[in-house]
């Protein structure tokens, strides 16, 4: 619809108060007082009052009815109350099954590991135990062994360690790449070390395993064993790790640890660090790319001349990390950080002395755009460098000189370093380990110490034997014994080492690969161990939210004989339904479905959570939990039990219209396609094909209208509706699995998590032109009255242009504009560039503070001040009473009376009174998740929007009631859903876009900072959500009847369509719990699925049931209440 000409000036100012809803009421009851004179004037033209007394009478029979009314009203205020709290009531329960359900289910899915409380000791190596030939050392006696001094289970060769932790080191940003990318060939010191001085230093790849999350990487890095997304354990605290790690035995040593960086390690080990000289910084501040740099650079100089303070540092640095996160590899931010890194590095090589082991690693990789979480190549390929000042390293092969080129080449995994550095320090291996120790290390600088390499990497495998011959016992496995089994490896092994003295010469090779196999082969087999799921777990969590969706379903389409008159507009039948209720005769309004509903899940919840207490107490394992499921299943067999029992129709299995048949194959064939990685993996672009389905077919359908023009109306919104969804696909986040098939455009560049200078012109199109089309929709309806014009055409639009704002000044100091800026002053004339330089400079992060107090600002507007208008506007109406003259004739009573005139009374808006007020409630969310998705998200929101509008057009034109027709909320979910993608997300961990915490603040403030990432990633269906109120209020008028119920059972709809998609997931990722691309693709479909569903039950309870509330009570108080 083209937007209007400028707001014409209204007949009457906007209301500003509450005192407007006693000026509308008083206005409608002079209106109704004239037409009350015209009645009177009648009857005294026929004589019927001339009595004296008369007056009176009539005035005493006013007041009584005055006061009935009165009653009435608040009777039926209270009604409406008591049914909306009862419909929270049994939204709030369906919101705890969707818990339950996903819960179990997540219980039984995400891989648990068994965390053994056992530690190795150091005059007890694990050869003592495992040897099956009773060798227990491969080396002859050293001086000081047994002992922290010599080396407890292998000589030691270092007695200090610095390990230096560079976050998202990427181990292409390490070697020479022909390329002009700025992140390499930024960072070529341990590169040019490694090839020069191979007996001093050793670059390779180090392969993390998933998931690439700092937190879990850490503990891999420290116990070198593969932590699982659940670890459990006999104690919790908090996130410290309690199992065997490297800390661990360097404390029970006696060494000293400094720590220094990333806040995380201080989490992770309390109490291991020398509080006098550890400095931890926040590391969740991805906007701060040197503060936490810069104090590591700070204080680690001074303690390399402090020897005698320390025996271990850990420094984390988070730069890199933050760089990529913010901008993105490609930018030049990324450069310069790592030429700082870079100079960091050899500084710091050439402080260490010769007693000391440098180590610098990254904990992960990065992707394309910088983020990081999952399994691609890019972010599993971190790097890992050691350094020596005296010569320690070697080579098995000449030709190993040269440090691998790429990340496919002569890896390493992350958990190799524990035992490496293990041996290096002279502690004992820690008890979980799966690595084997990293063979340049200990071959010697000659690449001939095969004894000592066997004998490290032997010790290292009775370790893992030790722990597997633990771990199978704890957990009551019984150890495969079949050739080619790591038992069956384990003992070939041993075959091969001789016996008694050992003869010179003697070739110590094939031990050390016989070992080597052994350790690959467990390492196999523990990750297929870890992978056993729990299925039962996985059957009641798919059980649970499966008899949720179908007491769903069957709410939705229980419908009352009543329910079809309650969205009947009829003021003959509400006459009469008043002067019943006047007399006495009423319904029985206590008896609502949502009440018998919500007491029926009550009374039968307890019995299953009783009765799985009682269980866990008998049976003495501790699943008190189960309760929960069984108390969940009850409480759902007693809901669908209480809908059989309720008036109305039987569930309906099959659809009768055409519509309803499009709205459940769109539900039903994106829930099967979740079968297909393929499909799962393209799913953004299916969801723009369903949508272009449906437009057209609306388009069809308007030919089949006799109006025509309700048919062009229709046609043209259809196929707007299909425009619109074409032009919001132009913004694009691929996946990795979608290359090279298709082209990113949300950032500037496939490599870049930062927006391009043309994109930031996007919001500020959105804040000049969406109010206006909002507008163009409400005109229509007479309903661009009230507050409307001033809250749509001033304020929504000033959080818009503001929220444009904000980009420009993120962009601006992403960019380092300022500085670019005074770089120009030499091409200005001499006037100008004087002008320029005489300009103070602005305070360092001024932008950023700038930025950061227009964005509070915008959140204050659009929620703080937006609430507040929502809660306390009256209706968007206006109430215009008109004085009409006009010649009478004899017969009309009015003539004898002089001056006598008739008032016409208008109600503009009244037609869409409800639907125009509640849109203030999207319209203020909208500013919000405006301002917090990035400019080309930003526009495609907008588009969802504009979307939504020609939608509600469609159905009203098409006449296609929520209750016999699902199409709507289906739509809505579809349109929310692919907004979803359309705003630079995916269903990968990846794609969350982390910077959005710290939008409007500064730092992690809890719970704001998570909030803020969770609008900003469901941004889509969060909108979607408040919008399905606007299903059944658009061209709704005051007297619309049954409007809670209406709403509810569109919630039912549109809550079905994420609860199927969950089930789906659920489902599918269950059954697909061995493909290759669980992890991939299945996984993080399914937490997508099941946190979007939770997300929406939380948004329509707290906005839309609360808004609706607001919304009925605002009208009813000016036009009293319809039922």
């Amino acid at each position: 619809m083209p937007p209007p000409p400028a707001n014409p000036t209204p007949k009457n100012p906007p209301p500003q108060s509450q005192t407007e809803y006693q000026a509308i009421a008083a206005k409608f009851a002079a209106a109704k007082r004239a037409k009350e004179a015209q009645d009177a004037a009648k009857a005294r033209k026929a004589g019927v009052a001339k009595a004296a007394g008369g007056d009176a009478i009539v005035k005493d029979r006013v007041s009584l009815a005055d006061k009935q009314r009165a009653a009435l009203e608040t009777r039926r205020k209270s009604n409406f109350e008591a049914r909306w709290l009862w419909t929270v009531g049994f939204w709030v329960w369906l919101l705890l099954i969707h818990v339950a359900g996903i819960a179990y289910f997540t219980s039984g899915f995400l891989l648990t590991r068994l965390m053994l409380d056992e530690k190795s000791v150091c005059d007890a190596p694990p050869t003592l135990n495992t040897s099956t030939n009773g060798v227990v050392d491969i080396l002859p006696n050293w001086k000081g062994k047994g002992t922290v001094d010599g080396g407890c289970w292998h000589p030691k060769t270092f007695e200090r360690a610095v390990v230096v932790v560079i976050d998202a080191l990427r181990y292409d940003f390490t070697v020479p790449v022909k390329d002009d990318a700025p992140f390499h060939n930024a960072f070529p010191f341990m590169y040019d070390t490694a090839l020069a001085s191979p007996n001093n230093a050793v670059l390779r790849p180090f392969i993390a395993d998933p998931p690439t999350t700092t937190l879990q990487r850490l503990k891999g890095l420290t116990t070198g064993t593969l932590p699982t997304f659940v670890d459990v354990g006999s104690s919790f605290a908090g996130t410290a790790v309690e199992e065997d790690n490297l800390l661990m035995q360097l404390r029970d040593a006696g060494k000293r640890i400094v720590h220094l960086g990333d806040d995380t390690w201080e989490s992770l080990f309390p109490g291991y660090f020398q509080a006098n000289l550890s400095r931890a910084y926040d590391s969740f501040n991805v906007w701060d790319l040197h503060t936490v740099d810069n104090g590591v650079i700070e204080h680690i100089f001074p303690l390399t001349k402090r020897k005698g303070d320390w025996d271990v540092v850990v420094a984390h640095l988070l730069g890199v990390d933050h760089a990529g996160h913010r901008y993105g590899p490609d930018h030049p931010e990324m450069a310069k950080k790592l030429r700082q890194m870079n100079t960091f590095i050899k500084d710091l090589a050439s402080n260490i002395d010769d007693d000391t082991l440098l180590i610098v690693m990254g904990d992960h990789g990065m992707d394309s755009k910088g983020d990081h979480g999952g399994e691609s190549e890019d972010e599993v390929e971190a790097a890992l460098w050691m350094y020596s000042p005296k010569p320690v390293f070697g080579r098995t092969k000449p030709e190993y000189v040269t440090p691998p080129a790429t990340a496919k080449i002569r890896p390493t995994n992350q958990i190799d370093l524990v035992p490496t550095l293990a041996l290096l320090m002279g502690i004992p291996i820690p008890y979980n380990n799966l690595g084997h120790p990293i063979e340049e290390a200990f071959v010697g600088p000659r690449g001939t110490a095969w004894d000592r390499l066997a004998a490290a990497e032997r010790m290292a495998a009775a370790g893992i034997k030790r722990y597997q011959t633990s771990y199978f016992s704890a957990r009551g496995i019984e150890q495969a014994t079949a050739p080619a089994s790591p038992a069956d490896l384990w003992d070939k092994a041993e075959a091969l080492v001789p016996k008694g003295k050992v003869k010179k010469g003697h070739s110590w090779q094939p031990v050390f690969l016989a070992y080597a196999e052994y350790q690959r082969e467990t390492l196999d087999y523990s990750k297929s161990l870890w992978a056993r799921f729990d299925v039962k777990n996985m059957v009641i969590g798919i059980s649970i939210m499966a008899s949720s969706v179908i007491a769903l379903l069957v709410y939705i389409n229980k419908r009352t004989e009543d329910d079809d008159v309650l969205v009947i507009e009829d003021s003959e039948l509400d006459q009469a339904e008043k002067s019943l209720e006047l007399q006495g005769i009423t319904a029985d309004e206590g008896q609502t479905l949502e009440k018998r509903l919500f007491r029926a899940a009550m009374l039968g919840a307890l019995p299953g959570i009783f009765g799985g207490l009682v269980q866990s107490y008998l049976s003495g394992n501790g699943d008190w939990y189960r309760g929960s499921a069984i108390g969940a299943l009850t409480s759902v067999a007693t809901v669908l039990v209480a809908l059989y029992d309720a008036e109305g129709p039987s569930f309906n299995v099959l659809p009768t219209t055409l519509w309803g048949w499009m709205a459940v194959v769109f539900t039903i064939s994106q829930s099967i396609g979740f079968a297909s990685n393929s499909y799962t993996i393209w799913e953004d672009s299916i969801q723009l094909f369903m949508m272009t389905t449906f437009g057209l077919v609306a388009a069809f359908s308007a030919f089949r209208m006799e109006s025509l023009p309700d048919r062009f109306m229709t046609v043209y919104h259809s196929i707007l509706f299909v425009l619109l969804g074409r032009l919001a696909s132009f913004s694009k986040l691929c996946r990795e699995e979608q290359m090279p098939y298709c082209t990113s455009t949300y950032y500037a560049s496939a490599t870049s998590s930062t927006s391009a200078p043309w994109q930031l012109t996007i919001p500020f199109i959105a804040a000049m032109i969406l109010p206006s089309i909002i507008k163009a929709y409400l005109k229509p309806s007479k309903s661009y009255e009230g507050l409307a014009p001033t809250w749509i055409g001033y304020v929504f639009r000033a959080g818009l242009f503001f929220s444009a704002i904000y980009w420009v000044l993120d962009a601006a100091d992403n960019g380092n504009w300022l500085s670019s800026l005074s770089s120009l002053s030499s091409y200005l004339p001499s006037s100008a560039s004087d002008t320029l330089s005489s300009l103070p400079p602005l305070p360092d992060k001024a932008l950023k503070a700038l930025a950061v107090y227009t964005a509070q600002m915008i959140f204050g507007l659009a929620l703080v001040a937006g609430s507040t208008a929502f809660v306390w506007a009256p209706p968007c109406i206006s109430i215009v009473t008109t004085a009409l003259r006009f010649p009478r004739t004899a017969a009309d009573p009015l003539a004898a009376i002089p001056g006598a005139q008739t008032a016409q009374v208008t109600v503009l808006g009244y037609g869409n009174a409800h639907g125009a007020r509640y849109l203030l409630l999207p319209l203020n969310f909208f500013v919000a998740l405006f301002l917090l998705t990035k400019p080309m998200g930003a526009g495609a929101l907008a588009l969802t929007l504009w979307q939504s509008l020609s939608l509600l057009e469609i159905l009203d034109l098409l006449n296609l009631p929520i209750g016999s027709n699902p199409i709507g909320p289906v739509m809505l979910a579809l349109l929310g859903q692919n907004a979803f993608f359309k705003t630079g997300h995916q269903a990968v961990l990846s794609s969350i876009q982390w910077d959005s915490a710290f939008i409007p603040l500064y730092s992690i403030k809890y719970p704001w900072s998570p909030l803020l990432v969770i609008l900003n990633t469901f941004a889509g269906q969060i909108l979607a959500t408040i919008l399905v109120p606007m299903l059944v209020l658009w061209k709704s008028g005051p007297k619309r009847r049954g409007i809670l119920g209406s709403v509810s059972r569109a919630l039912g709809v549109f809550v079905a369509f994420y609860a199927t998609q969950a089930l789906a997931s659920m489902m599918w990722a269950g059954h697909l719990r061995r493909h290759l691309m669980l992890y991939r693709v299945f996984s993080p479909r399914f937490m997508t699925a099941a946190v979007t569903l939770l997300v929406v039950d939380v948004v329509a309870v707290v906005v839309g049931l609360a808004g609706v509330r607001v919304n009925v009570m605002s009208v009813a108080e000016v036009f009293g209440w319809a039922d």
